[in-house]
């Protein structure tokens, strides 16, 4: 038997579960770019007026830290620019659904009784990577075939399908790798999306930092910088297509190597032991769930820590645009004077912030279906330990959790931009409040997730759909013209725009009251039903 049997099944299996939610997310990732295209066009329908857009917003940070660089004035690229978040995207959903398919599989026991089969040992890993990629290349073919049927240059097409379709495929080989270092599925989630975040700063900080501050180099250490300077519609570089592949190719074969080494239900790194005698902070409930979850909190907390400082060092670069550029320069007088366009960026990025923070919610919160799928929730609830407790330890983190990393992220941003303006002490409260207007939104976006697990625990992992649907209309929303009933179903459309815009509690509260409705229903439902056992 090779290691490679059953390859096939495991691909119908594959396809088979994921036949709703996968075909979801690789349609929205082809509809935002190719609508992108009307919607650009309809806003900038003469060369003047994108030469004018590349010389002012074109090369704005708030556009530049969100998108990327933009190389041409043309339509193409515009849209190419536009759609420069798409990318991240797409690689945290290559790396869940990679994890999802290995690992969770393995940690749920459901991997060992397949591989009592004819099934050989890499089947599985290859069948995950397999699908995933070939999604992949699906996008890449359609985004092609989308944006050159509206009469974009057919060979800038096929670059900005490939430059998509390979972000999947790259990240989907840095999540086989990642399973294979780790022995739980929460942990190689974990450095799955840590990678995801070190290639985003790393390409952040180069693009805004540019070639002025000596930063652009930087591009060529991250995949995400790689695969912008394919350069689609702006004079196509090819050979580095050939850098992403060979570097997926690469991770593919470390994964598989990696697979054939290890134990089925270990990993290659082995768990630290612990102490001979447990720490007192460990009895009871929220000791055990502490112990669960605090190693993804500090994790979390490092990288928003991180991000603020660049968000917030880069931000005087907005200002030196601003003095660099007269016809902004008298848009932003007009608007309130030249500080509106930082607080403008600073509302940009607060709101990628608070997405952020949505993510590390739905993690927390889906841990209890982890626990409970994995049928080491069963054992802890035969105890005095009840139902509501149990949930309540790991939904503390949920709250609490989420509001610490927002905190993290906006002290570190205004500290950095305070630094750097030279008036730490005013900046910080500034930019702290805008990243903590978030946390309603964070909290109602979790607050659907609890609800869909008590509820209806089969479907739990729709809370990610939840964060992408939110991500999509945030991000995207303006930029596509959606009706106004549209971007209201997004939490983060009702947050005031902080800093700049008049603060109002109002949408907050209702924000909070629908959390609690939701967060209400989700746990009575998971009070009164069956512990679910897959």
């Amino acid at each position: 038997m090779t290691a490679l049997a059953g390859t096939g099944g495991m691909i119908r299996l594959i396809l088979r579960r994921d036949r709703f939610l996968m075909p979801a997310w690789m349609l929205v990732a082809v509809l935002i770019p190719v609508n992108f295209v009307a919607a650009t066009d309809k806003l900038y329908p003469t060369a003047a007026e994108r030469l004018k857009y590349a010389n002012t917003s074109g090369t704005n940070a708030t556009f530049l830290a969100l998108y990327g660089p933009l190389f041409d004035s043309g339509l193409g690229s515009i849209v190419a620019q536009r759609s420069g978040f798409i990318p991240v995207v797409l690689g945290l959903i290559a790396s869940l659904t990679v994890v999802r398919h290995t690992r969770t599989e393995e940690e749920a026991g459901r991997r060992e009784l397949l591989g009592a089969t004819i099934m050989g040992r890499g089947a599985a890993l290859a069948a995950a990577l397999a699908v995933t990629c070939a999604a992949g290349l699906v996008i890449a073919a359609l985004l092609t075939a989308g944006m050159a049927a509206q009469g974009l240059p057919l060979a800038g097409s096929l670059a900005f399908g490939l430059e998509l379709g390979l972000a999947v495929c790259v990240f989907a080989a840095v999540a086989g790798v990642a399973a294979q270092l780790t022995e739980g599925a929460g942990a190689a989630r974990g450095l799955s999306v840590a990678a995801l975040g070190a290639a985003f700063t790393v390409r952040l900080a180069a693009d805004v930092g540019g070639a002025g501050n000596g930063l652009s180099w930087l591009g060529w250490l991250s995949p995400l910088g790689w695969l912008q300077r394919i350069r689609p519609y702006a004079g196509e570089r090819w050979w580095v297509l050939a850098m992403v592949v060979a570097l997926s190719a690469a991770l593919v074969a470390a994964a598989a190597a990696l697979s054939a080494r290890r134990d089925v239900g270990a990993g290659i790194m082995a768990p630290r032991l612990g102490p001979p005698d447990a720490s007192p902070r460990l009895n009871g409930a929220f000791g055990l769930g502490w112990r669960l979850q605090s190693r993804a909190l500090y994790g979390w907390l490092a990288g928003f820590a991180a991000l603020g400082l660049v968000y917030g060092g880069v931000a005087g670069s907005v200002e030196q645009l601003v003095n660099d550029n007269p016809d902004l320069r008298e848009i932003f007088t007009k608007l309130g004077g030249e500080s509106a366009i930082v607080d403008a960026y600073f509302a940009s990025v607060m709101s990628m912030l608070g997405l952020f923070a949505a993510a590390y919610a739905v993690s927390a919160t889906l841990r209890l279906r982890a626990e409970e799928s994995g049928q080491r929730a069963e054992p802890l609830l035969a105890t005095p330990v009840g139902r509501l407790r149990w949930a309540a330890s790991h939904l503390v983190f949920t709250l609490l959790g989420s509001a610490a990393v927002l905190a993290a992220g906006g002290l570190m941003a205004g500290f950095a931009h305070g630094v750097d303006d030279g008036d730490p002490g005013r900046e910080v409260p500034r930019v702290l409040g805008a990243a903590m207007a978030q946390l309603p939104a964070v909290w109602l976006v979790a607050a659907v997730a609890m609800a869909i697990y008590g509820l209806a625990p089969r479907y739990s992992a729709a809370g990610w759909a939840v964060v992408a649907v939110a991500g999509v209309i945030t991000l995207f929303g303006t930029s596509l013209d959606l009706a106004q009933i549209v971007l209201d179903v997004s939490p983060f459309t009702h947050v005031p725009k902080l800093p700049g815009h008049d603060f109002s509690a109002t949408p907050l509260l209702w924000l909070l009251a629908v959390t609690a409705a939701l967060g209400a229903a989700g746990l009575a439902g998971f009070r009164r039903r069956d512990l679910a056992l897959g």
